[in-house]
Parts: C-alpha cells; sequence; structure tokens
C-alpha cells in the first residue's frame, strides 16, 4: 500500500512554490542561451546590490562579471543580443534599463573602436549608475514602482550621489572612466541635467553617448503611468531637445537601430503583430515573429516570417506598446 506521511505531502503554499519553479524552468527551455544570458546579467546586477545592502560588500567579481558577459553576448551574434535585450520585461525598471543601456552602450561603443581599452569600464559605469535608486528605498519612498510625487522624485535625483556615497563607504574606488560614466550619464549639454548641471565641454564623447541612449531607453518604456512612445516619436523629442543633447550621437543612434528596432512590436496592416527580429542596412524589418492575428485576440502565434512572406500578414505599419494588446512576454 502506498502509504504517504502527512509531513511530505505538500500543503498549498508549497504547492504553489512547486508549480512557480517548474513554470521558471518550462520558461528557460523556450529560452535561447542568448536571452538566458541577458536574463543572468539581470539577476546578477540584484544579487550585487544585495551584496551592498546587506552584507556591506562591493562584489566587484560578480559586476564585472555581468559587464564581460554582455561585451561576450554582443560579439557573439550582435542581432539575437539585441533581440534578447528586449526580453527584459518583467524585471524592475530599474535593472531593466541598467542592463538594455549598458548593453546598447557595449555595442555602440564596440561598433566605434572593437578595440577600444575602456569599453569595460564605460559598461560598468552605466550598468552600476542606476544602483543608487534601490538604495535609496525608505520611509520617503517606499517603492521605485509607484507614481511618484514632486517630493519623491526629488529624492530620487540624489541617487547618483547616493551610490557614490556607498561605494566609498564600502571602500571601492571606480576608474576615472567608470566614474565618469556613473556620475554624468544624467547631465546634459545644456546644464538641464544633473546631480551637477555640468555643460557642453565638461561632457566628454562617452557621456554623450550614454545620455542619449539613457533618455531614448527613458523614453520607449512605460515610466511613472507616462505611456511608452514609438522609436520615431522618442527621437523626435530628443531631437527637438537639441540643445540637451548631441546630434551626432542621435543620428549614429537611428543608424544603429533604425525606426524598427530589433525586438520592438510591429503591426502590419493584415490585422498581425509580430517582434522584430532582424533589420536590413536601411533599418527595415527583414525577419519576424508573428505572434498575434487581431482578429482572434484570444489565440497566440508563434510563426517566422522572412520578408519575402510579408505579403501573407501585410504592410508594416507601426511600432505599438505590447501592453495594449496584452502581450506581456517576448517567446522565442
Amino acid at each position: 500500500m502506498d502509504h504517504h506521511s502527512p509531513l511530505f505531502m505538500p500543503g498549498a503554499k508549497e504547492k504553489k512554490l512547486l508549480q512557480r519553479e517548474a513554470q521558471e524552468r518550462e520558461k528557460r527551455t523556450r529560452q535561447s542561451p542568448m536571452e538566458r544570458g541577458i536574463m543572468d546579467v539581470a539577476h546578477q546586477l540584484q544579487v550585487g546590490l544585495m551584496y551592498m545592502k546587506t552584507r556591506d560588500l562591493f562584489p566587484e567579481e560578480i559586476f564585472y562579471d555581468c559587464v564581460d558577459t554582455l561585451r561576450y553576448l554582443v560579439e557573439q551574434d550582435r542581432k539575437a543580443f539585441l533581440y534578447a535585450l528586449a526580453f527584459l520585461r518583467d524585471e524592475p525598471s530599474w535593472v531593466r534599463h541598467a542592463v538594455q543601456v549598458a548593453g546598447q552602450l557595449a555595442d555602440m561603443l564596440l561598433a566605434r573602436d572593437p578595440h577600444d581599452p575602456h569599453v569595460r569600464e564605460a559598461v560598468l559605469g552605466a550598468l552600476l549608475h542606476t544602483l543608487g535608486k534601490p538604495l535609496l528605498i525608505g520611509p520617503q519612498l517606499p517603492s521605485l514602482k509607484v507614481n511618484m510625487s514632486p517630493a519623491q522624485k526629488d529624492i530620487l535625483r540624489g541617487h547618483v550621489t547616493a551610490l557614490l556615497d556607498k561605494l566609498q563607504r564600502l571602500d571601492w574606488i571606480p576608474s576615472p572612466t567608470c566614474r565618469e560614466v556613473i556620475e554624468n550619464a544624467n547631465e546634459r549639454l545644456d546644464g538641464s541635467g544633473y546631480p551637477a548641471g555640468k555643460r557642453g565641454d565638461a561632457l566628454s564623447d562617452r557621456v554623450r553617448l550614454v545620455s542619449a541612449i539613457k533618455a531614448i531607453n527613458r523614453l520607449l518604456h512605460s515610466r511613472n503611468g507616462i505611456p511608452p512612445r514609438a522609436p520615431l516619436d522618442a527621437y523626435r523629442l530628443v531631437n527637438d531637445a537639441a540643445a540637451a543633447y548631441d546630434k551626432t550621437v542621435l543620428v549614429e543612434y537611428i543608424q544603429a537601430y533604425g525606426l524598427y528596432p530589433i525586438g520592438s512590436l510591429a503591426k502590419f496592416s493584415g490585422g498581425f503583430l509580430a517582434w522584430v527580429k532582424d533589420i536590413d542596412g536601411k533599418g527595415m524589418p527583414i525577419k519576424v515573429s508573428v505572434v498575434k492575428n487581431l482578429r482572434f485576440p484570444d489565440t497566440n502565434i508563434s510563426s517566422e516570417l522572412s520578408s519575402g512572406d510579408f505579403s501573407q500578414i501585410g504592410k508594416l505599419e507601426d511600432i505599438v506598446n505590447p501592453t495594449d494588446y496584452g502581450i506581456k512576454v517576448l517567446k522565442a
């Protein structure tokens, strides 16, 4: 007779936990090695923060490992790397922002000069830059997820100072390149940035690149109740704030990622939604993963098409917000 001791009968809590673990395992098996690599970087970044907050240690090895992984992945397969970066939809927004900005910075710096000796430290600076935000969570700023009051936004503007103070207390001295990116990523050419309101020539070429990548990334994602912008709108807004950002960097960014960036959700005239998986030299999609036919909104599709077959789904119309269509997770 098969007899289970009550001690080993899983309760509701354990069942839920086992179920979640099984779902996580299944999700990971569906992910490509590239997607798993990006997810691991996001996870390790949060582990690193935990060391800083709870153990008063700066886990240098963990953070450098994240940087080296990003560089390795972008050099392995740039297009697959950019597609995988867009998978960071369920992470806390500071994590998503940090990994996507650092990933694109690595991509653009390596495109400029594959032998640039400053890439590693610059990417580390971009990755660490937003760590000050979760360090500020406390009674006056209970969460980073809420729509913030002006007073809370003011507190958040101190995140760079909070991070540098924490690094000092942990006896970790960033290299000049790393420190430059941490300190200046939010500065603007016209002095409208923070924390120091630096202007023009005080900001290096590298910092001008980081600040444009960060500004575009913020606009492409919803935050503080503001819905995300389509890439073209984001580029227009940065272009209209021409005194704040370097126009040549904006042009370089648009040439690198196009109006239909890899990893964005495109709507086609036949009523189909598809993730952009690859673009040509002119920035036009040439490979997509079709996930939805809007005539049958309750049915998910997973079908890869190349540009020769786009006639099946109609003309490319626009880039849309996945949450408007109830599309939560990017599927491989």
